[in-house]
């Protein structure tokens, strides 16, 4: 075992020494900014979610306190993680939260594919344009684009105003401060994150595959659901991640759209570190919100992985 262990510290040093200088410095920083951004702040939350609440400044015991100064106790406290299961609010807010993010997730999708692959096929100088248009909206604040939406969804706003017009309804739908207003204002905000990892797919695509398919008589919709379809599923799997996973989360568009009776776990969250300042609960609840995502995404990528060797 000694042996074995010393060879593979060598060999370690050893590729670590192949390596240039400059490429050195791309897997450090990227390991730095992983454990000061991602890591800490996690184990962190991870301590404060095992702590007991207390009426104090942090709100919160701490883990670890040395008594006489003889020996350390150590008192964690699992009551934050049960206290998640007990109430079914906490856990049905959780579910529709999912759901929330699940339909946003696939009216991005719907939305996005179509003008990914119009991308694809424009000219260099409409790509360019079009994909300015898509970047442009992150130059302007993120709140100012979602109070935009209390506007167009009000009840005298834009969107019933042209219905009206157009005598499509009598008199005007209450569209602000409901469920479908949360589904277009996360649709809006995070489509970008949809399109762009699309059309990467679609750019780097072998285009021999589709005049194969062509040439042995396929028709375009085959072609697309044969061909094009899994040969960019890696980007679209990608833009679904980027959208979802900070979709179920999410606590502006909610707490600006969906008003007080729309409920989501970002806005549990809030509440129960702001207003209730009961840090460790709502810790707790973040961390299992994020066990409760990785899990998932965890066998998803898993599964997928067999699938990709057997088509090779």
């Amino acid at each position: 075992m000694t042996n074995n262990k010393k060879t593979s510290a060598k060999s370690l040093k050893y590729w670590i020494g192949l390596l240039k200088p400059s490429e050195k410095y791309v897997v450090i920083l990227p390991s730095i900014w992983f454990l000061l951004f991602l890591l800490f702040p996690f184990l962190f939350l991870v301590k404060i979610s095992l702590s007991d609440y207390v009426f104090n400044v942090p709100p919160f015991s701490p883990l670890f306190e040395w008594v006489d100064g003889q020996y350390l106790r150590v008192e964690l406290f699992f009551s934050n993680y049960l206290s998640f299961f007990k109430d079914n609010l906490y856990f049905k807010v959780y579910l529709e939260s999912i759901l929330t993010a699940l339909i946003s997730t696939c009216l991005a999708v719907i939305i996005s594919y179509p003008f990914a692959y119009a991308i694809y096929k424009s000219s260099p100088k409409v790509k360019t344009l079009l994909i300015l248009l898509i970047v442009l909206p992150f130059y302007t604040s993120f709140l100012l684009r979602v109070y935009a939406w209390v506007g167009l969804l009000g009840k005298h706003g834009t969107i019933n105003n042209v219905l009206l017009w157009l005598g499509i309804i009598n008199e005007p739908l209450k569209l602000l401060y409901t469920k479908f207003a949360v589904v277009i204002g996360i649709t809006y905000c995070y489509l970008p994150f949809m399109i762009i990892p699309i059309y990467v797919s679609l750019d780097k695509m072998n285009t021999e595959y589709l005049e194969a398919a062509y040439d042995l008589g396929s028709t375009p919709i085959k072609t697309f659901f044969t061909v094009t379809l899994p040969l960019t599923k890696n980007g679209l799997f990608a833009g679904c991640i980027l959208m979802f996973i900070p979709a179920i989360g999410e606590f502006i568009i909610p707490e600006i759209l969906g008003g007080a009776n729309t409920l989501m776990i970002g806005r549990i969250v809030w509440n129960e570190f702001f207003n209730n300042r009961d840090w460790p609960f709502s810790a707790a609840i973040a961390i299992l919100m994020f066990v409760f995502v990785i899990i998932p995404l965890n066998y998803l990528q898993k599964a997928e992985k067999p699938a990709e060797a057997n088509d090779e």
